[in-house]
């Protein structure tokens, strides 16, 4: 049979058509079966999390999922050795798992890494030990500057000329530190004050579920200052440590860190737009153990200066919180001044957990480092080295996180609006410390 031009060139379109319509199929086929692959390895994810959980008791800090699932892990837990080879093996399998749209990139990768850093701590729990370096790494993404204590010595000549006199300088400052104690039966009246500012800053610029809301606890006997427990559907339990007496400074600074726009905001959007609105499960589990720790606790740090820029939380102290603690607002310029002064010290804590964690110290070398630094009592640096011991690496995402977040952010927008459009995307886009720094 021959075939006319018209015929022959009808037939060309059609064939070609048909081939366009079979690649799509089989490109929407591929896409639903890696669509599976990550739901079943994102479930895999969390309940291997839960169970490592009932080991490494700061593993789960939050948990949002079905209670059959937690029931289930503590009901039929595997030994430490065949938990942390399941959990390797899920490594493995997102590793070579295909993934090409830009949709699955993106959840593929949060979940290698939040997975990359539970099987770091379960070969931790198996007796395997790294260093400060490899966890910093491997669990929060994360690259050590190389710290030099001759920069944080220069840091403390700044503080002498503030605070002048004989005897130990960590002492003086305590001791100076001491008059801006808010008394015991004020503090609540203080902190609750404070938060309500942080909120109302926050609330202008990101919009939260009308059911939001946070329960605030003091508690004692813990080697952290403060605590926000996510409980789900939007809500907190904050917790403020009252082992020693509340200085004025940090009223605002808790009530941004552990509210707005800190971890209790940073939560509820995780919740809504991550694991109810994308339904990516994976993020029903919040691990403490993450390199989303960074962006957390370097975005709560963050947060205090981006809800009160340059002087206006020196300016709101002045003019609200010192009278609400029936302190004298004129001393609070010079609290302020020391302040950022020891901003400096920042990142002394990273230097010596490096330092101790790697053997390189002892506990009581450590004890003196952060006395020294940290410009504190004894009492208070050996909570320091609690905290350490407990904690681990963790004490990076504080300083370098913030410093990560806050150049990223800067980078985004200089005007106040832009940057809190930015800090609101950067909570749910999924970068890590790598990401952000390239």
């Amino acid at each position: 049979m021959i075939l006319s031009k018209r015929t022959s060139l009808a037939f060309t379109i059609f064939i070609t058509f048909c081939g366009i319509l079979f690649s799509i199929k089989l490109a929407a086929q591929s896409s639903i079966l890696v669509q599976e692959a990550l739901d079943e390895a994102a479930e895999k994810y969390v309940k291997l999390g839960l169970e490592l959980g009932e080991y490494d008791k700061d593993y789960v800090d939050a948990y949002l999922g079905p209670k059959e699932w937690r029931e289930h892990a503590k009901q039929h837990l595997r030994p430490k050795n065949k938990l942390a080879k399941e959990i390797h093996n899920l490594l493995i399998a997102l590793k070579t798992m295909p993934v090409s749209k830009p949709e699955h990139v993106l959840r593929h990768k949060a979940l290698f890494r939040n997975t990359r850093a539970m099987d770091i701590r379960a070969r931790m729990l198996l007796g395997e030990e790294f260093s400060f370096e490899q966890e910093a790494k491997l669990i929060y993404d994360a690259t050590i500057p190389k710290y030099d204590f001759k920069e944080f010595d220069t840091a403390l000549l700044g503080i002498e000329k503030l605070v002048p006199g004989t005897g130990d300088l960590a002492q003086r400052v305590d001791t100076f530190r001491a008059k801006f104690e808010i008394p015991n039966d004020l503090v609540g009246d203080v902190v609750d004050l404070a938060i309500a500012e942080c909120k109302k800053r926050s609330d202008k610029y990101i919009q939260l579920p009308v059911t939001e809301s946070f329960i605030l606890e003091y508690v004692s006997d813990k080697s952290w200052s403060g605590y926000n427990w996510y409980q789900g559907n939007n809500q907190s339990l904050m917790q403020i440590n009252l082992d020693f007496p509340l200085q004025i400074d940090r009223a605002i600074d808790l009530g941004c860190h552990e509210g707005y726009p800190g971890h209790h905001v940073w939560n509820v959007l995780i919740e809504n737009k991550l694991l109810k609105s994308n339904g990516w499960v994976e993020f029903s589990l919040f691990p403490l153990f993450s390199p989303y720790a960074l962006i957390a606790e370097g975005s709560a740090n963050f947060g205090i200066d981006l809800a009160f820029p340059e002087q206006q939380k020196l300016a709101f102290e002045q003019k609200y919180i010192f009278p609400k603690a029936e302190l004298d607002p004129a001393t609070a310029a010079q609290l302020d001044e020391l302040n950022q002064l020891t901003k400096e010290l920042s990142h002394s804590i990273t230097a010596t957990a490096q330092l101790y964690l790697d053997g390189k110290i002892t506990r009581k070398q450590a004890i003196e480092q952060r006395r020294k630094y940290s410009l504190v009592s004894k009492e208070k640096a050996e909570q320091s080295v609690r905290f350490i011991e407990q904690y681990r690496a963790y004490v990076l995402n504080y300083n370098l996180g913030q410093d990560t977040v806050s150049r990223y952010i800067n980078a985004q927008s200089q005007y106040e609006k832009g940057k809190w459009q930015a800090f609101e995307r950067m909570l749910t886009e999924l970068k890590t410390a790598s990401d952000m720094l390239n």
